[in-house]
């Protein structure tokens, strides 16, 4: 039997495409490997957000060769959109494929024989016109699973190349998102988190929209738990935000992209708020969901950025009741208009500002996990034991840890959170709210084991 192995690198996104190909795989006869395992196909799912993520890339190609020198070598993704000539330059790649080909991996590799030279087949960007349907699971892991729903972007903003290597924002109809939210359900996932570039845009070309998807997901039966990936704070209209806090079964968790505190750097950014009008949004949710875990993303260094706009931006954050902080270090993308402002940061300036606010952020964190203590949340055990540990998300997107017991697996338990850890909190069971379908609960067994 043959054997492939695969490496994302980016974000859930990626990660649910990847998932969509390992099926492909698998019904194919294939086993899926380690990706630090002899493979006879190695897959690499490739991000171009960061200059750093095209380094990743290249490194990952030579280790998968050094592990399996034989091995057939794709690389498909954002980068293989945007640069596949200088993929195909990497000794040992045997094809690249755009966003337009990259579902179609068995068309275009024949019988994973390694090619004399490499092909490359990428379509102009343009005519990404499909919507491959993806999320992610395996057939061991199903607590929860990413579902894509929209993927692309028209929004420009001008540090980013997901409009060059993904094309225009389309979306999956809502019959075929509900379709598959059923299969994921029938197979044991109790959480389906929506994942796509630009979520909260769900729809628009078909005049529907992401709170239309998320009140047809309501009525699913069997879905216990739904998770917004991100949404742009622009897009979290008051009748979607209603709807979101009022719900029973989407999660108080908001990953609310910010970029910048300054809004002469959103302006050049072409972003479509102030930082005014991000502060009054994450405020009324703060007001009408005290216990929401509240996401920002960040990035630093942007061209022009001086010391006074980044202090305005570290102030701004440290006085915002955020959950917990992603910060992204600018990093100079070919073909974006950001490449033609004057003002480049020089990288010790980022890396250093960067820094600052990474320390920011697990303070922030750190904080919010210390007020959810004493409380009692709803977690979603995940399958993982570490020190013999389960660990799961609480609905505002708190890690917790419980004392393992292989009846917890795939439950959805409440929690006594007791102590902050290094990566979330400690806590005990109080009792099932779902149990898993593999295996009996048994409380009693559960309050003896980690007592």
């Amino acid at each position: 039997m043959k054997k492939v192995s695969f490496h994302t690198l980016g974000c859930k996104l990626n990660y649910a495409e990847t998932a969509s190909l390992e099926r492909q795989f698998v019904d194919r006869g294939f086993t899926i490997v380690p990706f630090n395992e002899h493979s006879d196909v190695c897959v690499v799912n490739t991000c171009s957000v960061t200059g750093r993520a095209d380094r990743e890339c290249r490194q990952l190609v030579r280790r998968a060769l050094r592990t399996s020198p034989t091995a057939f070598v794709a690389v498909l993704g954002c980068y293989a959109q945007l640069q596949p000539e200088e993929i195909a330059s990497i000794d040992g790649v045997d094809v690249v494929l755009g966003a337009s080909e990259k579902f179609d991996l068995f068309t275009y590799a024949e019988s994973f024989q390694k090619f004399d030279a490499p092909k490359i087949f990428v379509s102009p960007i343009s005519n990404a016109a499909d919507f491959g349907p993806a999320y992610s699971g395996g057939v061991d892991d199903r607590t929860r699973a990413f579902l894509k729903v929209q993927d692309g972007c028209d929004f420009n903003c001008s540090f980013c190349t997901i409009p060059l290597a993904r094309g225009k924002s389309r979306s999956q109809s809502l019959d075929d998102c509900l379709l598959q939210a059923k299969h994921l359900i029938d197979n044991g996932y109790k959480e389906i988190v929506l994942t796509g570039v630009n979520v909260g845009d769900y729809g628009k070309r078909d005049e529907e929209s992401l709170i239309d998807l998320l009140r047809r997901l309501e009525a699913v039966e069997g879905l216990e738990r739904i998770r917004v990936s991100s949404i742009e704070p622009n897009l979290l209209s008051r009748e979607l935000l209603d709807f979101w806090i009022e719900s029973k079964k989407i999660c108080n968790h908001f990953h609310l992209p910010l970029q910048s505190g300054s809004d002469d750097i959103l302006r050049k950014m072409r972003r479509r708020y102030l930082a005014s009008e991000y502060r009054d949004l994450v405020n009324s949710i703060r007001e009408r969901c005290p216990d929401a875990g509240i996401g920002v993303d960040i990035i630093v260094g942007f061209p022009g950025e001086t010391e006074a706009q980044f202090k305005k931006t570290y102030d701004f954050l440290h006085e915002l009741p955020a959950s917990y902080l992603h910060v992204f270090t600018y990093s100079e993308r070919p073909n974006t208009p950001s490449l033609e402002l004057s003002g480049r940061i020089e990288p010790r300036i980022r890396h250093r500002h960067s820094d600052m606010l990474r320390i920011l952020g697990q303070q922030k964190k750190q904080s919010f996990c210390q007020s959810q203590i004493g409380r009692s949340k709803s977690v979603l055990i995940e399958g993982s034991v570490e020190n013999n540990m389960l660990s799961g998300y609480t609905e505002n997107y708190v890690r917790a840890f419980v004392p393992y017991h292989p009846s917890l697996e795939n439950a959805i338990v409440r929690v006594r959170l007791n102590k902050r850890s290094a990566e979330g909190c400690l806590g005990t069971v109080e009792e099932i709210e779902m149990a898993s379908t593999r295996s009996p609960i048994v409380l009693e067994s559960i309050h003896v084991a980690i007592q």
